[in-house]
């Protein structure tokens, strides 16, 4: 009997708390929880994390104040995504936050909860959206169509080389890679361009391509966009290094590591544009109404110590548009 009567008691408190300001104040209501999901490796994500905040904070948003964030991680193992986003759509979160495979997954399993996702492939495509400008459903985002910048990177890369050479590719199959795989076809067949394409998708499938590379002569190397990519940048740039092949990679990370070049959107300019969404969708706004996001920021970030270790001279102009020399 006393457990009823107490339970009533509590009731009528939360009831009277909206009358009071005073205790209202100091019966803080739960925050909103932001789940934030993505396969690549925890390791990649500090600074990008900081410019999510940025966005998070432009519409009024400070973690730990008056939003709550999860941050999970598949640790580069895609499979791991469905189990953690089902999790999530379980939980009363607010906004499910992810790279494109976190995003595909988090639209498979809700229909209601909002999902913003970032990434560099075709999100009409990768079918998370009916549309860029009126996406339709549950989700939105920022794509920065970092996959249709493989023609600019073999241009930048071709300056560097001695036009004879045969030129590597190197994609992880999957929806994100395939237009810029397609466009880099193109492109060489179009310019004469002698061009080589392996597909790996485990840490031996690269180490076999970089041996075909030297057993075909292969004189420079273009990696592909990806988190596959991403994740086993080390391993690309330590190998790139070993058989002096100048390389050209699809994101800054992997330049700040020892790669060659880089020429990408410019990451943390994204994720301030995905936390500025997130905020306000908490704020109220649906997604349907949120048109795809698209970059307005590109770098070409070039490492000279690199460079000289493969005995290239940076020709003055490339120098001129690099927007970060690494010396």
């Amino acid at each position: 009997m006393s457990h009823m009567r107490r339970r009533g008691f509590i009731t009528l408190l939360g009831g009277a708390a909206a009358a009071w300001p005073f205790a209202a104040r100091a019966q803080q209501p739960v925050m909103p929880l932001v789940g934030f999901v993505h396969s690549q490796l925890a390791d990649t994500y500090g600074d990008r994390l900081g410019a999510f905040r940025q966005g998070l904070a432009t519409t009024g948003y400070v973690e730990g104040r008056n939003v709550a964030v999860e941050y999970h991680s598949a640790e580069g193992r895609s499979d791991r995504l469905r189990a953690l986003v089902a999790d999530l759509s379980r939980r009363p979160v607010a906004v499910i936050v992810g790279n494109t495979v976190a995003a595909i997954a988090a639209k498979a399993a809700t229909t209601t909860i909002p999902v913003v996702f970032y990434t560099g492939g075709d999100p009409v495509e990768a079918g998370l959206v009916a549309s860029l400008n009126r996406p339709g459903g549950n989700v939105t985002g920022v794509s920065f169509f970092g996959n249709v910048l493989g023609p600019k990177r073999l241009e930048l890369l071709r300056k560097l080389m001695p036009p004879a050479t045969t030129i590597a590719m190197l994609v992880n199959p999957s929806p994100d890679a395939e237009p810029e795989r397609r466009d880099v076809e193109d492109t060489a067949r179009a310019i004469g361009q002698q061009l080589i394409i392996l597909d790996a998708t485990s840490d031996r499938d690269i180490e076999t391509a970089f041996a075909t590379f030297a057993q075909r002569g292969v004189g420079a190397l273009l990696v592909g966009t990806g988190a596959f990519m991403i994740n086993h940048r080390e391993l690309l740039v330590a190998l790139a290094a070993r058989h002096a092949l100048p390389a050209s990679y699809a994101l800054r990370e992997s330049v700040e590591a020892g790669g060659l070049m880089s020429y990408a959107p410019s990451f943390p300019d994204a994720l301030r544009q995905v936390g500025a969404y997130t905020g306000r969708i908490l704020n109220g706004e649906k997604p349907a109404d949120l048109p795809v996001m698209r970059p307005t920021k590109f770098e070409f970030v070039i490492n000279l110590k690199t460079a000289k270790a493969l005995g290239l001279e940076v020709p003055a102009q490339l120098l001129a548009i690099a927007d970060e020399v690494i010396e």
